[in-house]
């Protein structure tokens, strides 16, 4: 791999880096941790504006001077898109854009092909035969996996429960022919269940923090048996630019923490931390349709070959969403708490 100083596509010592999704809580996180470092000049593109601080870590720091935002929807809009890329010349992209919500998935499948799949394959197609990209970092899930138990590794077999997990173990096939025929630059991350301040408020962490403040019960699908491995945005963060920097082209890698734990628990230790009954503030209702039993995977290949270990407890992370909820509360109840789909 070549050093920062050999690839003068901006100034020297910089590099062009393209974060498709940057608008999303992964990739605004992200894009705020590239700007931590003068070595990147960073470009956004994502199908929505620009939110406010709230939800956009980056929004808050004086000197974006490194940073652009480009308004480009990936399904709609692919022309404008690679044109975008062919202008710029990034040598490395990096994809958060997807459909990524499990449970709607199952309303409208086509919907979750169309950006996973359909709008990747003419994005990839395109990219494959040009002659600036060096690295392409692809964010896939773990869910591609379905139900994770035991030691599940980069090689365990793929067996989706859902369209969206479907749709993403497609794209995944996709960029593996991509990388078989035309040696793409492919690098694929799999990361467990990220959380963090300004995570989407339908999110169990964030939603649950905003309902125990509001006094609204918290529904616990399946009676939140189910076990998730959370792990705090910024240490997938600097997973992923682990791997951008220095993973292997071609290498799938895990990101996920030490355990797993069942979503009632995560919920039973935010009702502590608030002061409030966990009986009192919950209710169990039907478990959602291909809900996977538990999400724990191996990230031992991260961990020994890029040195990556995550670094915030789930106690402190917690601590940093109620603070988040607490803080802007007013401006949290004038927004939806609730998904809202847009194809």
């Amino acid at each position: 791999m070549s050093t920062l100083e050999t690839i003068p596509d901006f100034e020297p010592g910089r590099r062009t880096v393209v974060v498709l999704g940057a608008n999303s809580f992964s990739g605004q996180d992200f894009v705020d941790l590239l700007l931590d470092q003068t070595t990147y000049r960073v470009i956004g593109v994502s199908r929505s504006a620009e939110r406010s601080s709230l939800f956009l870590k980056y929004l808050e720091r004086e000197d974006r001077s490194q940073f652009t935002y480009h308004q480009i929807d990936l399904n709609h809009d692919i022309p404008s898109l690679l044109n975008l890329l062919d202008m710029e010349r990034p040598a490395w992209i990096v994809n958060f854009a997807a459909q990524s919500e499990v449970a709607p998935s199952w309303d409208h499948p086509e919907h979750w092909f169309q950006t996973n799949c359909v709008a990747l394959s003419k994005l990839i197609n395109h990219l494959r035969r040009q002659d600036y990209l060096e690295r392409y970092l692809h964010v896939s899930s773990p869910e591609v996996y379905g139900t994770c138990v035991g030691k599940v590794t980069e090689q365990a077999p793929m067996n989706p429960s859902t369209p969206y997990a479907a749709s993403k173990a497609a794209a995944d096939l996709l960029l593996s022919a991509y990388r078989k025929h035309y040696r793409f630059p492919l690098l694929t991350v799999r990361a467990t269940n990220v959380y963090g301040a300004r995570q989407q408020l339908f999110k169990i962490i964030p939603r649950a923090t905003i309902y125990l403040q509001t006094g609204r019960k918290i529904e616990l699908h399946g009676g939140g048996r189910a076990v998730k491995s959370y792990i705090h945005i910024r240490d997938v963060s600097r997973g992923e630019l682990a791997i951008l920097e220095r993973g292997r082209i071609g290498q799938i890698y895990h990101l996920s923490p030490d355990h797993g734990i069942a979503v009632r628990d995560i919920v039973a230790q935010l009702c502590t931390e608030l002061g409030h009954s966990f009986t009192e503030s919950v209710i169990a209702v039907d478990e959602r349709p291909g809900q996977d039993a538990a999400y724990v995977i191996d990230s031992t290949l991260a961990r020994t070959e890029l040195g990556w270990q995550p670094e915030i407890s789930l106690a402190d992370g917690l601590k940093e969403v109620i603070n988040w909820v607490q803080s802007n509360l007013a401006a949290i109840r004038q927004s939806p708490l609730s998904y809202k789909h847009k194809p």
